[in-house]
């Protein structure tokens, strides 16, 4: 793992992380990179080791992973696939292959337990001195003030940290409520049983299947994941009154097992059955404490948007309060959490729910267009593209922050088809490419980006001042000419770089600013990703505005302002 500051630079006290999930532990490590010392505080008494729990990796996670050194063998361990196939009945109706922009490190998902990626993050942390992790910490009490945050325990001990992220789960109640926050939504009233099982399937062991109304889950839906192990994770779609218990004693859940498997040997490694909820709270940064995770949001499985949209959470909090504790960034940059990964947690909501109401439509007129849709979609290849059982994780492109500088020249076009990726632009993921740059061990494109801002210039671009007006620029910044680290143009075609361009890439490897002209227009577009006003150059450029404020309350709770 590589550090983008060296130890012992951080010059206030710790951040505290409270909750030791997969959300808690890559929030830790991020901010390790960055030089900065945490508390990591769980209530539990010790690690919880069973069931798979979430268990499907996106590509884009595993490489944030990577950035901590534990991405490439999370990927090696667990189950690749490439392909999500779609049955109605007995029928196949379509399969999405995801495509490959530019050469990404890492397949585009992985299936592995939340338990094993769990133990893997916790190898990490023992060998990083900046995590403290700290079990059977159980936070009662939460205060803050301007230059920190204040947390008091079970016990009555009290702990200061600088700032506070939050991560602590779905039963983050008490602490939304002394925040202040709201978490509405709504609960679907549909269960869902879940069952490990670990067999041999011959040929099932690449492939994500979903069936809709197959014979043996009449009128409901069945999800099938391939995991290590000849493991197998299966999702049917069940009554609100279903009773597990009784089913297990009754023999109906081996029948159940068996309808899928037929006549083979099998383990049951973990059951259960779960009632899915859509909420997200109303503030996911109150002063100096950002939430994350299932603290700030809940989403329905399908589409593998929880786990991964928090590891989206974690990264957007990490190099912001790095910055901002370092000194390079204003306060204000802890805003741009909310705007971000708010819009963010709502656009999961609206994805998921949608498809809930596909799976379970709330109405006779929605369940009649269900039935269309499937039925036509079996010989009409317009309506498969209606036909919903999860649009499948992605990052989050944040064309719309108060972050990112727009360009004419590439518009946003809105979300692509499933399976597919945006072109590259203003406030996309970069995508990943193999870079030659002397001295760097890891030669990808989103390695360099996680150091710092990266600037990546066309071979019309005046380096020499681009070089100078950045200069003076807070915290880490690289300028690198795209002709130089991509001989053979493999990042360059990818982003359909234009020679008189320079590129300015965040820390966490989304593209802030395409921008063409003078070399303070460039310095603009990186003041503009720091939530500061750029300052007047030759021919004025306009930075977006940098969204609404907050100030800390007396109280020590945040309260926004126009």
């Amino acid at each position: 793992m590589t550090t983008a500051v060296p130890p012992g630079a951080w010059p206030a006290e710790p951040v505290l992380v409270l909750g030791a999930g997969p959300v808690g532990q890559t929030t830790a490590l991020l901010l390790a990179r960055w030089g900065v010392p945490t508390i990591v505080l769980d209530r539990r008494p010790e690690r919880d080791r069973i069931g798979s729990k979430a268990i499907c990796q996106q590509r884009d996670v595993l490489d944030v992973w990577e950035a901590v050194g534990a991405g490439r063998r999370i990927a090696a361990e667990g189950v690749t696939w490439t392909t999500a196939r779609t049955f109605h009945r007995d029928r196949e109706l379509f399969a999405v292959e995801f495509v490959d922009p530019g050469r990404p490190a890492f397949p585009p998902f992985v299936n592995i337990s939340q338990t094993r990626t769990e133990e893997i993050l916790d190898e990490r942390i023992a060998a990083e001195p900046l995590v403290d992790l700290r079990w059977d910490h159980q936070v009662d009490h939460v205060e803050q003030d301007g230059s920190g945050v204040t947390v008091r325990l079970a016990d009555g001990r009290e702990l200061r940290g600088s700032f506070l992220v939050v991560c602590a789960g779905a039963r983050s109640d008490e602490l939304r409520r002394l925040l202040g926050v709201s978490f509405d939504g709504h609960s679907f009233d549909d269960r869902f049983l879940i069952c490990d099982i670990r067999t041999d399937l011959p040929g099932w062991a690449s492939e994500r299947r979903f069936w809709f109304d197959p014979e043996w889950n009449p009128g409901r839906q069945v999800l099938i994941h391939p995991c290590p192990d000849s493991t197998f994770r299966i999702d049917w779609q069940v009554p609100a009154d279903y009773d597990l218990d009784a089913e297990v004693a009754s023999g109906a859940l081996d029948a159940r097992i068996r309808a899928i498997i037929g006549d083979r040997d099998y383990e049951i490694v973990w059951k259960s059955v779960y009632r899915f909820h859509s909420r997200v709270v109303d503030r996911m940064r109150c002063g100096r404490i950002l939430l994350a995770g299932d603290a700030a949001h809940l989403v329905s499985p399908f589409g593998a948007r929880g786990l991964n949209s928090g590891v989206g959470d974690a990264e957007n909090a990490a190099w912001k309060i790095a910055y901002v504790g370092h000194g390079w960034a204003d306060e204000e940059l802890l805003e741009s959490y909310h705007a971000e990964r708010h819009a963010a947690a709502v656009e999961n909501i609206a994805v998921t729910t949608a498809t809930m109401d596909f799976l379970v439509p709330p109405d006779e007129a929605r369940a009649r267009h269900r039935a269309e849709v499937l039925t036509r979609a079996a010989t009409d290849p317009e309506a498969r593209g209606r036909v919903d059982s999860g649009r499948l994780s992605e990052p989050f492109w944040y064309v719309d922050s108060p972050l990112t500088t727009p360009d004419p020249r590439r518009p946003f076009g809105g979300r692509p088809p499933r399976g597919q990726a945006p072109p590259a632009g203003p406030g996309v993921l970069l995508p990943d490419a193999p870079v030659t740059v002397p001295g760097t061990a890891d030669g990808r494109v989103r390695a360099l980006a996680r150091d710092g801002f990266l600037l990546l210039a066309g071979s019309e671009v005046d380096l020499a001042a681009v070089r100078e007006v950045v200069a003076a620029a807070p915290g880490p910044v690289r300028v690198h000419a795209l002709a130089e680290i991509d001989p053979d143009g493999t990042l360059t075609r990818t982003l359909a770089a234009r020679p008189d361009e320079v590129w300015v890439v965040r820390p966490d490897a989304h593209v802030a600013a395409v921008v063409a002209g003078p070399a303070h227009v460039v310095r603009d577009g990186l003041a503009a990703a720091l939530a500061r006003a750029a300052r007047p150059g030759p021919t004025e450029s306009r930075a977006r505005p940098a969204g609404r404020g907050a100030r800390v309350s007396p109280s020590g709770l945040a309260t926004t302002t126009a």
